[in-house]
């Protein structure tokens, strides 16, 4: 287990660093609240918090696994949240998990997964004392906006990767590679929409349930989050749209430039095939047979072969197709 900082606060400042290894002190004045924040922790570790905050079994048993869904549960005088946490690697998305117990005078976070740390969230907080003194519910609702954050800073990036291949479909033709990409993207992007989709419900619980173990004056930080959630959910489903128009507008432009090469194959056949008739005829080896025994009959129907190829490319030429 690494413990990332295990804090306990009075009235908005650090009062006491605190060992998880030696007996966690109990809170005695009604403006204090501990903030723990672990990583990979095992089941012997959390043990401990668990028996002196008193947190549910199931929740325990739920923080320790990695791929759970987001959702928030009450559990008696405490919360219990769970939310995915995104990292962009190539055009994959790894998701790792951070799960939340949140009491009125307790909050801990459990990291599995995820690279980005909750440090600059404690850190930001600590410097603003007078909104650190608010209490474990608005620290829960600083978590979870630097979550949500990190999703807005990963659909960023997607946005770019996106507009790259619609430019290059429109120029240029979809090698199979590309077009694999494309698809990868719009896989990834589904799993994404899988797990916002849970998000969305869990802050918009906060809006619509009455929750003892958070005050009222969070729902409207919690309404903020929620329309940050929405925003990202619409610009999601943009992409994966768009992604389609890609495939799509991809397969209209090869039709078309197909159909352009089918015309010009079959313009030039045309033409070819007046002098390819002209030299069969001429090629039988009859012995009677228009001028083929004048002087200038070769040049005669040289010129007419001639004449007639140019008279044929210039009308195909005109009605574009060639």
């Amino acid at each position: 287990m690494t413990t990332i900082a295990a804090r306990l606060y009075h009235d908005g400042k650090a009062a006491q660093e605190i060992d998880l290894s030696k007996p966690i002190p109990h809170i005695t004045r009604p403006n204090d609240f501990i903030w723990i924040g672990l990583h990979e922790p095992d089941d012997g570790a959390l043990k401990r918090v668990q028996d002196h905050f008193g947190l549910h079994p199931l929740a325990v048993e739920d923080a320790l696994d990695p791929k759970h869904l987001p959702k928030v549960d009450a559990y008696g005088d405490h919360l219990f949240l769970v939310i995915r946490t995104p990292q962009l690697a190539g055009d994959k998305i790894i998701y790792g998990n951070t799960a939340i117990f949140m009491g009125r005078q307790f909050i801990i976070t459990v990291r599995h997964g995820s690279e980005r740390s909750h440090s600059p969230v404690r850190d930001q907080l600590e410097a603003t004392p007078w909104l650190l003194r608010q209490g474990a519910d608005y620290v829960l609702h600083a978590i979870l906006d630097f979550i949500v954050d990190g999703y807005g800073d990963l659909v960023d990036v997607m946005e770019e990767k996106v507009l790259v291949m619609e430019e290059r479909a429109i120029d240029n033709f979809l090698r199979s590679a590309e077009t694999s990409r494309i698809f990868m993207l719009r896989r990834e992007l589904f799993r994404l929409q899988r797990i916002l989709g849970p998000t969305e419900d869990l802050a918009s619980r906060f809006i619509n349930l009455e929750l003892p173990q958070v005050d009222a004056n969070i729902y409207p930080y919690m309404r903020d989050l929620l329309d940050h959630i929405r925003r990202l959910v619409y610009r999601v489903e943009g992409l994966r749209d768009t992604l389609t128009s890609v495939i799509e507008t991809s397969g209209l432009l090869e039709q078309q430039r197909q159909g352009a090469i089918t015309r010009q194959l079959a313009a030039w056949a045309a033409i070819l095939a007046v002098p390819t008739a002209i030299a069969g005829i001429y090629g039988m080896n009859f012995a009677h047979m228009p001028e083929l025994n004048w002087e200038y009959g070769y040049f005669l129907i040289v010129g007419v072969m001639a004449s007639i190829c140019l008279t044929l490319y210039v009308k195909f030429k005109r009605s574009g197709w060639l």
